[in-house]
């Protein structure tokens, strides 16, 4: 169950934003790349979901799984 239930507030949206963008320039994703910046996007708003909110957090999580 996600804790917003698919619902975010416009600061939501802009911090998922900042998070989404700064992984696409991290790992050099262009806008063609649109299936891997979908996949991106879908586990920003997933760990999002999970209860990481902070900004700091949310990239430490991601890049973090990465490794794996």
């Amino acid at each position: 169950m996600s804790r917003y239930g698919g619902v975010y507030g416009p600061a939501d949206l802009d911090l998922l934003q900042r998070v989404f963008d700064r992984l696409c320039d991290e790992r050099r994703l262009a806008k063609k790349d649109r299936e891997q910046r979908e996949q991106l996007a879908a586990e920003v708003i997933r760990v999002f979901d999970d209860g990481i909110t902070g900004e700091a957090d949310l990239l430490r999580a991601i890049s973090k799984r990465r490794r794996l």
